[in-house]
């Protein structure tokens, strides 16, 4: 009790906010396709034991990483990888499904085990990684004012507050900030309360039948996708942050973790950026030590949602978009800042980063590869190019 803050309970409810209402629709999606293209079939049944064992294992990862690491360590499951099991599990049987769930979190698992990811990251300045992070943020920033057009009076309230209060009570800026949109939101009439049903989701295995396609079609994909887009962003998270947390125990509990609730759903788990960034803000606490206390919060409500399963799902949907686009917006801005002055401050890494930066924000995909890794790619080239030339 003598840990407990309402600036820790707000930044955790706000990062499973965005991570819930960002992801889910694509999460069900994958299962509808798979639903009308299999021969098995997903049953709502099994759509709730995706929910709950996506809930329980990321409420578990962050929970267990953070208080044995002390940093605010987010997990999430795999946005991309969800996008990609929406075409890449079409005509794939529910086993098959499984099986590459297996696939995937096995490699990610002996990742971990070999310790690739530590070299890797020995090698990004941080100057880059912090470039990388504002890239990966910066749509939801953009995203307040893009909502203005939406949600005029709404938006405009909730920056008021925000400006108004960061100075003046920055701990509980945001967590006000978002409880007078939602008065707002009742006011108008647009919380959808209708949309809301409880129920508890029960865990339903689904065994593995392993195929050569399945294996090489959805399961490979699906960790490169995991690793390129969610892992590595993950990691320069963490290091632009502060906190040099070793990425191999880091990937093996995620990894594990999948292997574990894979059967019942559970078909990526990965290290979060954007809802990991809430957490690691100044408005969740101004001690950079006491900030995992946030993700330990963002845990507990992921396994409240996950016990739930669908329940979570239509309480989030019943929210208004510009509302929770807003409030993520308002919640990351102190990190962009932080990290465009790391990013930009020294002259030498100052071109490359730009470049990395550019890159990221822009939401290119490549190869079903996204933006935050082919910038950093580009961004090492440049940096290596230009002290070449310079030595010259």
């Amino acid at each position: 009790m003598r840990s407990f803050s309402v600036s820790h309970v707000a930044a955790g409810f706000i990062a499973v906010l965005v991570g819930y209402t960002s992801s889910a629709a694509i999460v069900f999606q994958a299962a509808i396709v798979f639903q009308a293209a299999s021969a098995a079939g997903a049953t709502p049944a099994q759509l709730g034991s995706w929910m709950w064992a996506l809930g329980l294992g990321m409420g578990v990862t962050c929970i267990g990483l953070s208080l044995k690491f002390r940093v605010p360590m987010l997990t999430a499951w795999s946005t991309p990888g969800a996008a990609l099991l929406a075409t890449a599990l079409v005509g794939h049987s529910m086993g098959e499904a499984v099986a590459a769930f297996l696939v995937s979190s096995l490699l990610i698992t002996l990742t971990g085990l070999f310790g690739w990811t530590d070299r890797i990251l020995r090698h990004i300045p941080p100057a880059l990684a912090s470039a990388m992070l504002a890239g990966i943020l910066l749509p939801f920033c953009l995203g307040l004012f893009t909502s203005l057009a939406e949600a005029p009076v709404l938006v405009a309230t909730m920056l008021a507050i925000y400006l108004l209060g960061r100075h003046r009570v920055p701990r509980m800026v945001v967590p006000l900030t978002l409880v007078a949109g939602l008065a707002i939101c009742a006011a108008q009439g647009s919380l959808r309360a209708d949309a809301f049903t409880l129920a508890l989701a029960s865990p339903v295995p689904m065994w593995p039948a392993p195929t050569v396609s399945a294996v090489f079609g959805v399961g490979l994909p699906l960790y490169i996708v995991t690793m390129a887009s969610q892992n590595l962003p993950g990691l320069a998270v963490l290091r632009a942050n502060g906190y040099d947390t070793p990425a191999s125990p880091l990937l093996v509990g995620t990894g594990a973790t999948g292997l574990l609730l894979a059967p019942f759903g559970g078909f990526a788990f990965n290290l979060a950026a954007i809802t990991a960034a809430i957490c690691m803000s100044p408005n969740a606490d101004p001690d950079p030590a006491r900030r995992y206390l946030a993700a330990v919060w963002a845990g507990a409500f992921y396994l409240v949602a996950g016990i739930f399963g669908a329940t979570a799902a239509t309480l989030l949907g019943g929210l208004p978009h510009a509302l929770v686009v807003s409030i993520a917006g308002l919640a990351l801005l102190g990190t962009v800042a932080g990290s465009l002055t790391g990013a930009l401050q020294g002259e030498d890494d100052r071109q490359a980063a730009l470049l990395v930066f550019l890159v990221t924000a822009s939401g290119m995909s490549l190869f079903g590869i996204g933006g935050a890794l082919w910038g950093l790619l580009l961004g090492l080239a440049a940096r290596h190019l230009e002290r070449r030339l310079k030595a010259r």
